[in-house]
């Protein structure tokens, strides 16, 4: 039989054709692949397209089969994600700041005279009554003074109290150097209110 089979690659059931012009017509009309099998007259085994002899040369001929442009309407989501993370970690940091801010007792405003001019206290004027504790900045040091002591804020909350306890001045004047941290000044007023403290004064603009 002077006929020429082609097999669809991973089938089993053949397609019979008469000439190899037209297992190459095949191939170029897409009816076939490169990959699928063909068998000739006479031959007993079967080989793909592209590794018989007599197809080489047209399967090299056709080229490589093309390739699918690349789609334009895909979005590519990661950037976005990257910046939605970015902006979430950044308002969840935002609000727990000002969660914290919210949360902490921050001292009373100074009592003011009659009208809207405020009382200025110093500290000499209550010192009967209440001790100072000053806070500054060396480098990136807080360097802390309990009256003539100079303390760690490790130590602040203990110290604070038991200074307390010791005289019995439940008045705090404050003195903190504005590039203070924040969280230096709550930890402060954290273990004044710790030590039973009912008024805290600070100079005017801190």
């Amino acid at each position: 039989m002077n006929r020429w089979q082609v097999r669809l690659e991973g089938s089993r059931e053949s397609i019979t054709v008469a000439t190899p012009q037209a297992v190459v017509d095949g191939l170029r009309d897409g009816d076939w692949d490169t990959t699928d099998t063909v068998r000739g007259p006479g031959e007993q085994d079967w080989l793909p397209i592209e590794d018989h002899p007599i197809f080489a040369e047209a399967v090299a001929e056709m080229g490589p089969p093309p390739s699918e442009p690349p789609d334009e309407t895909r979005l590519d989501m990661n950037p976005l994600i990257d910046v939605a993370l970015v902006l979430l970690i950044f308002f969840i940091l935002t609000t727990t700041y000002e969660s914290l801010r919210r949360s902490i007792d921050l001292p009373p405003e100074p009592p003011t005279r009659e009208g809207s001019q405020s009382v200025i206290v110093k500290a000499e004027d209550i010192k009967d009554r209440s001790f100072k504790v000053q806070i500054r900045m060396n480098g990136e040091k807080p360097i802390i003074q309990l009256e003539n002591k100079l303390i760690t804020v490790e130590s602040l909350e203990r110290e604070v109290a038991e200074f307390v306890k010791s005289t019995g001045r439940k008045e705090l004047f404050a003195e903190i150097a504005p590039e203070v941290p924040w969280g230096i000044e709550a930890q402060l007023y954290d273990a004044a209110k710790g030590a039973g403290i009912h008024q805290i004064y600070w100079p005017k603009g801190k």
